[in-house]
């Protein structure tokens, strides 16, 4: 019954840590990581609809 009363935001207000400097330089690393294949993709990619979209269109005179 204690543990249904018990709420467990309350314990996000406890002191925040510090994050160990090797632990935080790793997911830096991989923040940059998926970010850099997130910006190829779209540099490849992000123009096809824009490319179908003027071939389909029919132009009139």
């Amino acid at each position: 019954m204690t543990e249904q009363n018990n709420n467990p935001f309350k314990n996000l207000e406890g002191d925040l840590k510090d994050v160990p400097p090797e632990l935080r330089k790793k997911v830096m690393d991989d923040v940059a990581a998926a970010k850099l294949i997130m910006e190829l993709g779209n540099l490849f990619t992000g123009n096809f609809a824009s490319i179908i979209e003027g071939m389909l269109k029919t132009r009139t005179k």
